[in-house]
């Protein structure tokens, strides 16, 4: 590293570009420190696994009887459940990468010799292993209260990388989402927003159930061929193209929002 000289101090130059680390090394730092905050923020952590459990209960022993007086209504609301709780999980990195871009640690970042950009990678990759987490802990709450899947292990691990690749997908929009608002707070209202999609979807009641307007609405949303595509998996059912449709909506979600998100960043927080 250089140094430049002034009358009674020496101060380190910033490293040149060429002895910059390598993008996966960077972004291996940041996911590092994501990590570390995650660990240290254990109120929203737990706040993303309690809330979706708070709603399986509430709409299985509450509202359950009365869609279903089956009894089965468990087993038909918690994959929608287990995607509410990527949404509560992911809306957080909206608000984290806001701050990242408002606190000026993003500046900070560009002084070292990192890319600046791998933050927003630590913020997605971070909030992923999270959810994954917290789905884990609301599909073991599931069992408990009856939730009896009949899939075999070939169609468990379609259903998790189904779940993973619609966490990647949200996370990837909500970390755009913080990049372009103004402020935390922003962040956090656009966030809410969407955390409303699911229950404009097969999530709770079936699509047919609703007016002809708003069932328009309900099949033809992202989260709708998600939902019915881990449903099938999850108890052997037909699942027709849904599937095809389910991982279209993820990998358009996920080019798009990583596409705008660069585009953000590069605007606001200089090339590197």
């Amino acid at each position: 590293m250089s140094t430049a000289l002034l009358p009674g101090r020496v101060i380190a130059a910033v490293p040149p570009a060429d002895r910059a680390v390598s993008g996966v090394t960077s972004a291996g730092v940041f996911i590092g420190r994501s990590i570390r905050h995650t660990l240290r923020n254990t109120e929203a952590l737990i706040m993303a696994i309690v809330l979706p459990i708070m709603l399986m209960l509430l709409f299985t022993y509450v509202f359950g009887g009365a869609i279903d007086s089956g009894g089965d209504y468990v087993n038909y609301v918690v994959p929608g459940i287990i995607l509410l709780c990527a949404g509560f999980g992911s809306s957080s990195t909206a608000v984290d990468v806001a701050d990242d871009m408002t606190n000026g640690i993003v500046d900070r970042f560009r002084t070292m010799p990192l890319r600046s950009s791998g933050v927003i990678t630590g913020h997605v990759v971070a909030s992923l292993l999270r959810n994954l987490f917290a789905t884990g802990v609301v599909i073991g709450v599931a069992l408990l209260v009856g939730f009896r899947p009949t899939g075999n292990a070939l169609q468990w691990i379609g259903a998790i990388g189904m779940i993973a690749l619609f966490i990647l997908a949200i996370t990837w929009l909500y970390a755009a989402l913080g990049l372009a608002a103004r402020t935390p707070a922003a962040a956090s209202g656009y966030g809410f927003a969407l955390l409303f999609l699911p229950y404009l979807s097969s999530a709770f009641v079936p699509t047919d159930t609703m007016p002809t307007w708003l069932q328009w609405i309900a099949d033809n949303q992202p989260i709708t061929p998600v939902i019915e595509t881990i449903r099938g998996l999850l108890f052997d059912t037909a699942i027709g193209d849904r599937a095809w449709w389910a991982v279209g909506w993820c990998l358009a979600i996920i080019v798009g929002s990583y596409i705008w998100a660069a585009i953000l960043f590069r605007s606001k927080a200089g090339r590197r």
